[in-house]
């Protein structure tokens, strides 16, 4: 027996392959092939890229079944806010694992000036987070006004 033939054997136990349908009319068995022009070839790759389909082939068969084609666009005026919304997401996060670390340094001091130490740091610390959180409420403000505006 070749290697080849030890490796097909030994993934048959280990693979699944796709569970079968209950309602053999929902494959797809027939093939359709067809020719389109060039602006409407251009307009099926536009539709790609802007849906959740995954092959220009999955937008005709929608469009041919009459299958709503959902379309995702991204609001470019909110660019600036999500990434203002992630580098203090990133801040907040930076500033939990150092409070973590200094807790850690508190709980392991022996002395007291140790510990004195750690909880003058930590409270630093916990006021740079009240700065990121009023930023984060005009963020949050604003994007609820855009979100619900009518």
């Amino acid at each position: 027996m070749t290697a080849a033939e030890l490796a097909v054997m030994e993934f048959k136990g280990v693979f699944m392959g796709r569970p079968k349908t209950k309602n053999r009319e929902q494959l797809y068995t027939k093939v359709v092939r067809t020719r389109v022009t060039k602006t409407n070839y251009q307009r099926l790759e536009k539709l790609l890229a802007n849906s959740n389909c995954h092959s220009i082939g999955e937008v005709a068969r929608k469009i041919l079944s009459k299958e709503k084609i959902l379309c995702l666009y991204k609001d470019v005026t909110l660019s600036g806010t999500m990434e203002e919304l992630a580098r203090i997401r990133k801040e907040l996060k930076a500033i939990g694992i150092n409070i973590n670390q200094l807790t850690r340094g508190f709980n392991s001091s022996r002395n007291e000036a140790g510990q004195a130490f750690y909880t003058q740091k930590a409270i630093e610390r916990s006021k740079e987070i009240d700065g990121k959180i009023d930023r984060l409420m005009i963020l949050v403000t604003s994007l609820t006004k855009k979100w619900l505006q009518e």
